[in-house]
This record gives structure tokens, C-alpha cells and sequence, in this order.
């Protein structure tokens, strides 16, 4: 089978057409140049000016004209279930990327996270699926880190403190 030609554009909306899937968890969903592999077994290149969050985007077009979507594939989460308010600000002090839903909290398989949910009386459920956290405060899509300002320009030299 032979490989397709390059990444011609994003597309912010799903394509008319799709010709084929690309299906990556969330780490493979932050690309800037690299060769992505569809779910059909055929290869092509991606150089994007800089490092891009792809839960943005619904397509990739292709310089032939070949359209595929971007799928989030599944992958080992934990649902939390609880006092969500209280969880997700322990979740988001330990900068955690969480997905949100009405009715439990999806984060990342992690035993240290894990153990202190735990410890504050969360109800914990090893589960599989698609993990689409929320985006950053301060721009769209994953957060890149973040700021608490200029005094932070050398580094992140700071304490988050949870107060009983």
C-alpha cells in the first residue's frame, strides 16, 4: 500500500467527505511534524508552522484532495465521582488534564492522583474511551502550561497550598 501525499490544511469543521480516519489518543493529538499513520494502514507526512492541539479539529485535508477525521481514540481513564466542585479544583491544583461531564470527572490513569482522590472520598472506576479534556483558561484548546505572571518569567517557582 502506498503512502499519501502531505498535509495540505487543517479543517475547523468536519470534512463533506471523509476518505478515512486518523485515530490518535490525546498525547498524538499534539503534533507539530510528524508522520501520522491512518486507521486504514497508509502513511503521510504533517508540518504544521507550530506545535498544534488537533481536539480542535475535526479534518485534515491532504495535498490531493483526500479528507480524513481526526478520531480520539480510547484509552485507560478513571471516572471520579464525588463532590465533582471539590474534586475537579484538586484535580486542576495538581495542573491534571480533567474532562468535565455533567455527572463525573475523566482523568488519566495515575496512581498518585488516584490515591489522593481517594483520600479525599472520591469514588474511583477504571474505564476506557475517548479522552477529551477541557482546554486552558487562557487560550483554546490543551493548556501548554501556564502563568501566574511576570514574577514568573524564570521559572515555576511557586506552592499551591489546599487549605482543610
Amino acid at each position: 500500500m502506498t503512502d499519501l501525499p502531505p498535509l495540505n490544511r487543517l479543517l475547523k469543521t468536519r470534512p463533506d467527505r471523509c476518505d478515512g480516519a486518523v485515530i490518535l489518543d490525546y498525547d498524538g493529538r499534539m503534533i507539530r511534524r510528524k508522520r501520522l499513520t491512518t486507521a486504514e494502514g497508509r502513511g503521510f507526512m504533517v508540518n504544521l508552522p507550530e506545535v498544534t492541539n488537533l481536539d480542535a479539529y475535526w479534518g485534515l485535508e491532504l495535498t490531493d484532495g483526500t479528507t480524513l477525521e481526526i478520531v480520539a481514540a480510547d484509552e485507560p481513564l478513571v471516572e471520579v465521582t464525588g463532590d465533582l466542585p471539590r474534586l475537579a479544583w484538586h484535580i486542576g491544583n495538581r495542573h491534571t488534564p480533567c474532562q468535565i461531564e455533567g455527572n463525573r470527572l475523566l482523568i488519566r490513569r495515575d496512581h498518585v492522583i488516584e490515591a489522593m482522590l481517594g483520600q479525599l472520598g472520591a469514588s474511583l472506576r477504571h474505564v476506557h474511551g475517548p479522552f477529551t479534556p477541557e482546554g486552558g483558561a487562557y487560550g483554546h484548546g490543551r493548556t501548554m502550561g501556564h502563568s501566574h505572571g511576570p514574577d514568573m518569567a524564570n521559572g515555576h517557582d511557586h506552592h499551591h497550598h489546599t487549605h482543610a
